[in-house]
């Protein structure tokens, strides 16, 4: 069933996509907000009934949901896996952006590509090359894939829609409050971002090994072991360098930003990132997709028979 749900809520996204300010996302959003404002005294405990709060009630109606249907029918259950999946993972929600910087990559349009890679990042792109824009967009393009699909997927597997919900909820609020550094904000976000941590190690080292599995096996698996400690998050430096090498591709490095330059380490091997890597790394990131399928279709058939 599990796969069957999968199946069919990547299939659900691609003909109607859920776009990342839905009113449920922006519901948790706001309750995390009001939870922080009543509960964040500057220090680590705040933080960790903050956290608790968030995600429990979530998790509990997910799981609870899920007992009561899967009684009533196994084809309730799996329409409730598929809602949550639709509800929690999506290439659309960030395919748009990276398939628009492509297109005015391509056509030599620097200012639209520009454009459109500031809007998807939250930050100015007005400075970036044509290559520096290609090289980021290949960045955010997969680590995107991780967190909305890759990352979720694999909590699904484990344990099912409240997997997918603890995951989902967890980058969530790493976002929110994990990454936040103002003084006044104390420790309070510290355990947010330690739980994502957590959550996402194995998740994140499956992503990595999945892309090395469908690109350049042996460069991804060089540049991983001898490049992504390099880069903070170390989390996403294993992400870029396995994707960098499988690609052949060169991603970090400086950028022009802020008037001046941002001095990055780099990952990957290969060749300087440009337009035409862009749909290279949309075809790594179906592929790694198929591959994913494939291995769930398998446990599911193991869980069948076991």
């Amino acid at each position: 069933m599990k796969f069957l749900s999968l199946l069919a809520a990547l299939l659900l996204e691609q003909a109607s996509p859920l776009h990342e300010g839905n009113r449920l996302l922006l519901w948790f959003k706001r309750y995390a907000i009001v939870l922080e404002g009543r509960l964040n005294g500057g220090q680590y405990r705040h933080g960790v009934i903050a956290w608790a709060l968030a995600v429990a009630p979530a998790l509990v109606v997910t799981a609870k949901v899920q007992l009561v249907l899967n009684d009533l029918s196994p084809l309730a259950g799996m329409l409730w896996s598929v809602a949550v999946l639709y509800l929690t993972m999506g290439f659309r929600r960030f395919s748009h952006f990276f398939t628009e910087v492509q297109l005015a990559l391509h056509a030599g349009d620097l200012a639209a590509a520009r454009d459109w890679l500031g809007k998807w990042r939250g930050v100015s792109a007005a400075e970036f090359s044509a290559g520096e824009a290609a090289r980021v967009a290949i960045e955010q393009g997969l680590l995107a894939s991780h967190r909305h699909v890759f990352g979720t997927v694999a909590w699904f597997v484990a344990l099912g829609p409240a997997g997918a919900i603890l995951y989902r909820a967890s980058v969530v609020l790493s976002e929110l409050w994990g990454a936040r550094s103002e003084p006044d904000f104390g420790a309070f976000g510290r355990f947010a971002a330690r739980a994502h941590t957590w959550l996402d190690w194995v998740p994140v080292r499956l992503t990595a090994a999945t892309f090395a599995a469908v690109g350049d096996f042996e460069d991804a698996v060089y540049c991983w072991r001898a490049q992504a400690a390099a880069w903070i998050p170390q989390a996403d430096g294993i992400i870029l360098a396995s994707g960098g090498g499988a690609l052949g591709v060169r991603l970090g490095d400086t950028l022009h930003q802020h008037g001046g330059l941002q001095h990055r380490p780099q990952l990957g091997t290969g060749e300087e990132a440009d337009a035409g890597h862009l749909q290279q790394a949309a075809g790594l990131i179906w592929r790694a997709l198929v591959l994913c399928m494939f291995l769930v279709l398998l446990v599911t058939i193991a869980q069948a028979f076991g």
